[in-house]
């Protein structure tokens, strides 16, 4: 978008409004899976015979579970034993109905739902230090620990064959399977909805990074921790139901190798999605029962499981996941080449110190990566960071933005020490980043992106603003239909609408266009008017340099060895020498 669009787009104010409807937009998302399965329930209550409700009823117990699932799968991290929590649940709901308590089955199975999520947070601790495999060790430790436990000790009403009571108006089988339809869809609600809150979109960015998402202020451990936690909300919820269902709990409803096929089936089918988990119960209740029909060993199903979920994996996405990105592909328009022209503007030099750091060092071992850097930022200016490959400008972002606590010396933003904070501290004292590698998460679309990293409330208006004053692609485009090009200007954006005091930019004209580079430089001169922030710019590109900056500092070996204007700068034989191995002037 030209110049001119763009300030139009800013004066307008409050008249920009989101593409595509805005919040109407954002509502149909929520209810859109849900009621469609609202409507496939609400079918199947009316068409499926009585000898199909118990499996039918079991599907929706199986779904509520893999929607907790889901949870955890946003976040990118594996649990292995969700039917341990749903056994939580069903204790619960069990031990309620002996108390004969008030409230009756459905507020019982809230509070099994409320009762499993302490044990979520216990197993989600370790998600803190372990991801990946190991994770996955601990939770299959927690499930079969669990399994031995609940196998020793009867559940409450079984020795006195005391079965859960239902309330009169789900009496029946077939009343209950719209219960627990109702349920389903409830949960499916929230899901929807939290996916759509910034805790939702902390477990996207979790998934995709968690350096990224600390940098943007948010605590990856407060997103992991509630992500279990609600995941285990939701088993407790499946064990309540099932409780209900079956009337009397054993131990053979939750044991381990349950624990593992449920979540082989959420990954072939995709629970992260409300219709995937559906699809789920589906697979988890009828293909077994396939296979007794036809006189194979049930047991195969869970191998048939297993190949689905290795497809998904090798693939990179599950069933759901596939299509998706199909009705997508269908329904999306290219989106117009909004990025701006390059236009001339003059590089800010502010001169109130902003970032100061005096005697910063980091070692690795025996290597000296930073020694005794000293670094003035000014308020209202663009300065460059330079220096060759292995300089040290990866290290000193990553010192600067709190990644490398062991760094020495001292750092303070408009006067406020910083030594000693997290990453997502700092972020919040005023001190943002982006990254070398791409770091944009891939689940959101790019409103939902710009909003999450905002870490604040932002009017449509604002949005639309930093979308067209960087030539962003449109708010409802998905992060996983942009090209790599696209995500860099979108994470300068969500710096932006932060409203730091300081940008540190690591390479963000990587994956541009030399014009396209060019055009940044000239958005890049606007930011401390415009939007109040300083900007620390590191990148190769020394076009890009002269055009944004006014002022460079030049790293080499971890030591600062020029600083000062770009033209006298990269005339000093030294900057040729580090760069060239000859005193040929860069400038």
């Amino acid at each position: 978008m030209r110049r001119a669009e763009a300030k139009t787009a800013k004066h307008q104010g409050g008249a920009a409004r989101l593409p595509g409807g805005g919040r109407p937009r954002a509502m149909m998302g929520i209810f859109g899976q849900p009621a469609a399965a609202l409507v496939v329930i609400a079918v199947a209550a009316i068409v499926v015979p009585q000898y199909w409700l118990f499996l039918a009823t079991s599907v929706l117990v199986s779904a509520v579970a893999l929607l907790g699932l889901g949870i955890v799968g946003r976040a990118g991290m594996n649990s292995l034993c969700q039917l341990s929590f749903a056994a939580v649940g069903a204790w619960t709901v069990a031990q309620l109905n002996v108390w004969e308590a008030p409230g009756g089955l459905i507020l019982w199975t809230v509070a099994g739902g409320l009762a499993a999520m302490p044990f979520g947070v216990l197993i989600g601790l370790p998600a803190l230090r372990l991801r990946g495999v190991h994770l996955a060790v601990v939770t299959l430790g927690f499930a079969a620990a669990a399994d031995v436990v609940i196998a020793a000790v009867n559940f409450p009403g079984v020795d006195s064959f005391q079965q859960v009571e239902r309330p009169g108006f789900i009496l029946t089988d077939r009343q209950y399977f719209v219960y627990a339809g109702l349920l389903f869809v409830v949960a499916a609600i929230g899901v929807e909805w939290l996916g759509r809150t910034r805790m939702g979109a902390a477990w996207r960015a979790v998934r995709f990074s968690e350096r990224a998402t600390a940098a943007s202020g948010t605590s990856v451990a407060r997103a992991k921790l509630s992500a279990f936690a609600l995941s285990a909300f939701a088993a407790g919820l499946s064990g309540g139901l099932l409780a209900g269902q079956v009337g009397m709990i054993t131990a053979q409803n939750f044991g381990t190798i349950s624990s593992l096929a449920l979540f082989v089936v959420a990954v072939m089918a995709g629970s992260e999605y409300v219709g995937g988990a559906l699809f789920g119960g589906v697979l988890i209740m009828f293909v077994p029962e396939l296979f007794r029909r036809a006189g194979i060993n049930q047991d195969w199903a869970n191998v048939l499981f297993g190949v689905g979920a290795v497809q998904a994996l090798s693939q990179g996405s599950s069933i759901s996941e596939g299509m998706a990105r199909r009705l997508r592909a269908r329904r999306s328009v290219p989106p117009p080449d909004l990025r701006p022209e390059p236009t001339r503007g003059t590089p800010p030099l502010g001169t109130e110190p902003l970032l100061t750091v005096e005697g910063l060092g980091v070692r690795f071992g025996q290597v000296v990566a930073l020694q005794d850097v000293d670094l003035v930022v000014p308020k209202g200016t663009v300065m460059g960071l330079i220096g060759p490959n292995g300089a040290g400008k990866s290290t000193l972002t990553d010192a600067l933005s709190g990644f490398l606590p062991s760094a020495t010396g001292s750092v303070a933003l408009d006067g406020r020490p910083l030594d000693g904070l997290p990453v997502h501290r700092r972020a919040a004292a005023g001190l943002r980043r982006t990254f070398q590698q791409d770091r944009v998460p891939t689940g959101l679309t790019v409103g939902a992106y710009l909003r999450f990293a905002a870490h604040r409330a932002v009017p449509a208006a604002e949005l639309e603003e930093i979308r067209a004053f960087l030539g962003c692609p449109p708010l409802e485009a998905h992060v996983a239909d942009l090209d790599v090009g696209s995500r860099r200007l979108l994470e300068v954006a969500s710096a932006l609408l932060a409203r730091p005091k300081l940008i540190i930019l690591d390479e963000p004209a990587a994956g541009l266009a030399h014009a396209e580079s060019l055009a940044l430089a000239d958005r890049l001169v606007e930011v401390p008017d415009r939007f109040g922030a300083s900007v620390l710019l590191i990148e190769h590109d020394l076009d890009m340099v002269r055009r944004a900056c006014a002022t460079i500092v030049v790293l080499d070996f971890g030591a600062v060895i020029a600083s000062g204007p770009p033209a006298e700068v990269l005339a000093k034989p030294e900057v040729a020498r580090a760069y060239l191995g000859d005193e040929v002037a860069l400038a």
